[in-house]
């Protein structure tokens, strides 16, 4: 059969845009830093580029043009569940320069099948709305995110990105304690509707009953948070959960990942480009969710239920003229220089951090894994926390008030901040 999309010349440009983004990445990068991992729970980025691509040619080339691997030996390298993270330094995998090339001749073969130059017997559901090139425009997107973070994480400075940008001039409107929005309850509606892409985890569109609650108009700032680290924060157990402490302990957590005091109380820390001052009027970056609970407990609120955040955040757009997406800044900027706000005037709702909530990361009510369970169902009811709103380093595209990020509680090499949220009574 025939693929019949309303907008193929659409779908290509989103591709090559993301495939931009890609190559910016590790441009110029040597060998050696493209198969370091400094961490067992992360990658090295060479593996990634081998992934987008194998994942690419496995649900566009093989999928829904029912051709062949090029590299089918392989295949089970690049399967995130049959090789995790912590072998992916010590198997047979491509080269730097050879998965460039399977990236290359991948991309080559999607687009052929995207002008219908491979038609094939397929899942029509996958080719609705371009869903298969959305879903491998999203994933590349996801993975290149990941590369940046691995690179901070290395120490490894990336200085293409983000140096050419100027962003606007705050407007000056960031504060010391947190502007609070009142929010009353009322059954709302959550989760992506029927039409438009979104992730299996994003769906089903369902009601919820939501109760009273205020919220804070701005993420916790790193200014915030040094007097948190000055009031001895992360020396005091009452402020954090059980296996926070634990965490705190076993880590000698004494700030963000990242952070250092300098000579004279100055704090430094790194973002993509290398070392860097601390920018106090700037989200806070790099936390866990222990440290956010801890955090939240100090200021007297607490982080909003995932329900709680998308309510607050309907009507903020992924617009890179509103929210700093993108992968232009190469950091968090100060609060107020991106004008987008929600529907209620919560602000940086998408952009700069993701923001940790106080949920476990579950199934909606009806929720039916599609095209794969292995992307969100296999993680469900297993400690991992969600986190909303996308950061800096996320594409536009990825970027929406209903899209659902996840990971365990202890992660911070992830570019994530925090909200504060409070009962009302």
């Amino acid at each position: 059969m025939s693929i019949q999309l309303s907008d193929p010349a659409a779908i290509a440009e989103r591709l090559t845009s993301v495939r931009r983004c890609t190559e910016q990445i590790v441009a110029g990068l040597g060998d050696d830093v493209l198969v370091y991992a400094p961490r067992p729970f992360v990658s090295p980025p060479v593996w990634d580029l081998g992934h987008i691509a194998a994942y690419e040619e496995l649900w566009v080339w093989c999928r829904v043009g029912g051709g062949a691997t090029l590299y089918p030996e392989l295949q089970a390298a690049y399967d995130a569940f049959e090789t995790p993270r912590p072998v992916r330094t010590q198997i047979q995998i491509l080269n730097p320069a050879q998965a460039r090339e399977y990236l290359a001749a991948t991309r080559t073969r999607t687009l052929e099948v995207l002008h219908g130059a491979r038609p094939a017997e397929i899942d029509p559901g996958l080719v609705h709305d371009g869903l298969v090139f959305d879903l491998v425009a999203a994933h590349e997107a996801q993975h290149a995110e990941s590369m940046l973070q691995e690179f901070v994480l290395a120490g490894v400075p990336i200085t293409g990105v983000g140096a050419a940008y100027e962003p606007p001039a705050a407007d000056g409107r960031s504060a010391t304690t947190p502007e609070r929005i009142e929010v009353t309850g009322a059954p709302v509606s959550l989760g992506a509707g029927p039409h438009g892409f979104a992730y299996d985890c994003e769906r089903p569109e369902h009601t919820f009953e939501l109760a009273p609650y205020a919220i804070a108009r701005d993420p916790v700032t790193c200014g915030q948070f040094v007097a948190f680290v000055d009031d001895g924060g992360y020396a005091r157990p009452k402020l954090w959960s059980r296996q926070g402490w634990e965490w705190r302990c076993r880590e000698e957590a004494t700030a963000p990942a990242y952070w250092q005091r300098a000579g004279g109380g100055q704090w430094s820390t790194r973002d993509v480009a290398g070392p860097c001052a601390l920018e106090h009027d700037a989200p806070v970056c790099h936390v866990s969710h222990y440290e956010a609970e801890a955090y939240a407990s100090w200021a007297g609120g607490r982080l909003p239920t995932e329900a709680e955040w998308e309510w607050a955040a309907r009507g903020a757009v992924a617009d890179p003229d509103q929210a700093n997406l993108g992968i232009r800044c190469g950091h968090p900027v100060t609060v107020g220089t991106f004008r987008g706000e929600s529907a209620i005037g919560c602000r940086a709702m998408l952009g700069d951090v993701w923001e940790w909530t106080s949920s476990e990361f579950v199934g909606y009510p009806g929720f039916s894994a599609y095209p794969y369970p292995e992307y969100a169902e296999v993680f469900f009811d297993r400690g991992y926390r969600v986190l909303r709103g996308g950061s800096w380093a996320t594409q536009p595209h990825v970027a929406s008030v209903t899209f659902r990020n996840w990971d365990l509680p202890e992660r911070r090499q992830i570019f994530s901040g925090l909200r504060l949220a409070w009962d009302r009574t």
